[in-house]
């Protein structure tokens, strides 16, 4: 009889044959007082049928010294040798055990009691429904042996056995899944030692709370940081797509697809959102099973989401929509979902959860996330939609980010190639190639620029310019900034003159823009003008990269010349410079996108470049090419504009020039002069007009003009007339009178001629007039 516990033996004849040590000291009374006596004996009262008939039950027995005692007892019946009834065995309780008995029972965390051994002696309902086992299953049985997760079993059993070898009680927690829990739970086991009376140690007692809930709020909450920071990297719609598919799967979902409206991937401004069937764009997606399964939209492909479909549902009520296996909805859109499935590609049997959660940012539907459960044992509930319309609206900001960064980007990218050149007019005295490339950061589209200009008497001006920043905004200042050169070069003013009324130009548009100062503007600028008859390239440059020049047959240098100050800066003054080129040489023009970046160095990028200008190339286009491959990283943090021009000489045959002498009689010398020089370039069709031309030029420099006076014919793509003067005097184009003598030659050059003007020059003014070759 074990020790300690309150246990009679009752004989069949109903007499107390045994007494323990424990009964005593319940009742009081020893066992020579019972044994051999008849049990009723013992009674305060009479014993209640219902516990007769089950055995056990609150029954009343007189102490020793007279009190009541209430007892909660329980008879097991023992049978003797020949297996006929032999008594009972006895226990009791007092009332208050019982009702500790009650509360191990109906405690909601899972309660047992295991002997020294790790067996099991007792457990309470919520224990046995942890291991899906019935508690006279399990009683008796080594608990390794209940167990199939052998990672469990061995820190379950490792922590019961120190319990039983140390009586120190033992506090840990361990994520694993019960025998009868498919999914894994978070459990807070506590284990204590089990003593009796005396002190012995008889047992191990195991409470385990289940922590599931926390620790699943506490994972949602941990895969929301994430989101934060793995979710919109990149200003790209696409990738952010892919990043909220990384977030959700596999941890929250087996299967998950973004699908975004047609629209959020274009320019256009968002619709509403139809009440019939929607298409949608799909985006991304992946699947924690190799092959994407259940994808049935290839991404990249468009497909239409009938108006009952939960992505349809969402898109339009704004909301996550929840559906479950078993569910009619969710049967038809499964059935309908396989239906379009291509072949082989059908969603696998054990879907039996999906959560539609749309897209919205700013007041704006981009489109729906779909999960699905396949794996998961659990299905989606009310804590995992609030979760994923968290998650839906923090994804939906970075697309929407993403989106109005490429459309921002787009639009001045398209300003950009709006406002630059778009095809470069034939030229006789270079031949150009040129390449602008976007910067590929998230910076934008910066406001670099280039320009080729036809000048009067066959020269052409070259333009590189770069307005500090990006966006828009520097788009449309490289603009203004372009069309002011192009009208000031159609003034023919010399590079460092131009520059400077271009740097006061810049200064008016930034105090009437911001009232700030100018040189927050940032803006750089090179002007050069190549004259092909004197193989002369003049050239400026407000605080922009020197042009580098390579001459035929010879190394790449950089051209020597003073920078100046950007434009806006006001008060210094320009330096022009003046070289001779030989016919052939290609001159480099380019903005400091080329060469610099944070991450080159600076020298050894210009060493690649002048390497790079003398590889050998079968066209100045496939020579553009090489430079940009040589010089620029993959990833280039700045706009780059590169003007390459080769250049040409016309020379003594294409030319013709004469001294004028002061005198009007001289002038018919010189008319026929031009005649005879139109015929041997076999432009006898244009002589007519080109007589008339010179003889109004001439007669007006030799009446008012200063010597010394030349004229001179250019045959280029255009002939062109030219009489230069010492005078600086420009003549103005007016409308004579009916009796007015003169003033008629000047608006009959205009009417004969496509086009004329005059231009400053070192020693006067050089008036010219340009006509267009005859056919052939």
């Amino acid at each position: 009889m074990k020790h300690g516990a309150a246990v009679a033996v009752i004989d069949a004849l109903g007499r107390v044959a045994g007494w323990s040590e424990g009964a005593r000291l319940l009742t009081g009374h020893s066992a020579g007082d019972v044994v051999g006596r008849p049990a009723t004996g013992l009674l305060a009262g009479d014993i209640p049928h219902d516990t007769l008939a089950a055995r056990a039950g609150t029954v009343a027995l007189r102490h020793r010294d007279g009190h009541r005692i209430d007892l909660a007892l329980t008879a097991c019946p023992v049978t003797g040798a020949d297996g006929e009834p032999a008594g009972f065995v006895v226990t009791a309780d007092p009332t208050g055990a019982g009702l500790a008995g009650e509360a191990f029972e109906q405690a909601s965390m899972s309660m047992s009691v295991f002997d020294l051994e790790q067996r099991y002696l007792r457990l309470n309902d919520a224990a046995c429904k942890v291991m899906g086992l019935p508690e006279t299953a399990l009683i008796g049985r080594f608990f390794p042996d209940t167990v199939a997760d052998a990672e469990y079993n061995r820190g379950f059993q490792h922590h019961l056995r120190q319990v039983a070898e140390t009586g120190l009680p033992v506090r840990y927690e361990s994520f694993a899944a019960a025998p009868a829990l498919h999914r894994e739970h978070l459990w807070s086991i506590e284990m204590w030692p089990l003593r009796s009376g005396s002190g012995e140690l008889t047992g191990v007692a195991m409470a385990a709370f289940d922590n599931s809930e926390q620790y699943w709020a506490r994972r949602r909450l941990a895969l929301l940081n994430e989101a934060a920071i793995g979710i919109g990297t990149t200003l790209d719609v696409v990738r952010t797509a892919e990043e909220l598919i990384d977030i959700l799967v596999p941890r929250y979902a087996d299967f998950a697809s973004v699908d975004l409206l047609d629209w959020v991937l274009g320019a256009d401004e968002p619709p509403a959102i139809p009440d019939g069937d929607v298409l949608l764009h799909r985006t991304a997606h992946g699947s924690s099973c190799e092959g994407n399964p259940g994808a049935a939209v290839r991404i990249g492909e468009t497909d239409v989401y009938p108006p009952d479909s939960p992505p349809a549902r969402a898109l339009r009520e704004g909301r996550s929509v929840l559906s479950q296996a078993g569910e009619p909805e969710f049967v038809e859109w499964l059935e309908e979902r396989n239906a379009r499935s291509p072949e082989g590609r059908p969603f696998r049997q054990d879907v039996h959860s999906i959560i539609a959660v749309p897209l919205r940012a700013r007041g704006t539907t981009l489109g729906v996330a779909v999960c699905v459960r396949t794996a998961h044992p659990d299905a989606y509930g009310p804590d995992d939609a609030v979760f994923a319309e968290e998650l839906g609206s923090r994804a939906a900001v970075c697309i929407d980010n993403a989106r109005r960064f490429n459309r921002e980007r787009s639009t001045a990218l398209a300003l950009q190639h709006s406002l630059l050149p778009r095809g470069l007019p034939g030229q006789a005295a270079v031949e150009v190639a040129h390449r602008y490339l976007p910067c590929g950061s998230l910076a934008g589209i910066g406001g670099d620029w280039f320009d080729v200009i036809p000048l009067s008497g066959g020269r052409v001006a070259l333009v590189v310019g770069d307005v500090v920043g990006h966006g828009i905004q520097s788009s449309a200042t490289m603009g203004r900034l372009r069309t002011a050169v192009r009208t000031l070069a159609d003034v023919d003013l010399p590079p460092d003159e131009l520059l400077t009324h271009l740097d006061d130009l810049v200064i008016h548009l930034s105090a009437e823009d911001s009232g700030e100062e100018v040189a927050e503007l940032g803006a750089t600028c090179l002007y050069a003008v190549y004259d092909p008859v004197s193989r002369r390239l003049g050239l400026a440059a407000a605080g922009h990269p020197a042009p580098t020049v390579v001459l035929p047959g010879g190394a790449a240098e950089p051209v020597s010349m003073s920078a100046g100050p950007p434009l806006g800066v006001g008060g210094l003054p320009f330096e022009a410079t003046e070289l001779e080129l030989p016919e052939g040489s290609v001159v480099a023009l380019y903005t400091d996108g080329l060469l610099e970046d944070r991450d080159r160095d600076l020298d050894g990028a210009t060493e690649d470049l002048h390497r790079a200008l003398t590889a050998p190339a079968d066209s100045l286009d496939d020579l553009c090419d090489s430079v940009l491959k040589a010089v620029l990283p993959d990833q280039h943090s700045d706009d780059v504009a590169l003007l390459l021009v080769r250049t040409r000489a016309l020379g003594a045959d294409r030319v013709a020039t004469w001294d004028v002498p002061p005198d009007p009689a001289e002038v018919a010398a010189f008319r026929q002069a031009a005649g005879e020089q139109l015929t041997a370039w076999g432009l006898d069709e244009a002589a007519f007009i080109t007589e008339l031309v010179v003889s109004e030029l001439v007669t007006n420099a030799i009446r008012y003009g200063e010597p010394p006076i030349q004229l001179r014919l250019i045959r280029d793509r255009a002939l062109i007339c030219e009489v230069s003067d010492a005078s600086s005097t420009s003549p103005h184009l007016r409308r004579a009178n009916a009796f007015d003598e003169g003033g008629r030659g000047l608006l009959l050059v205009a009417q004969l001629t496509q086009r004329w003007g005059s231009r400053q020059t070192g020693r006067g003014k050089t008036i010219w007039a340009e006509q267009a070759l005859p056919e052939g």
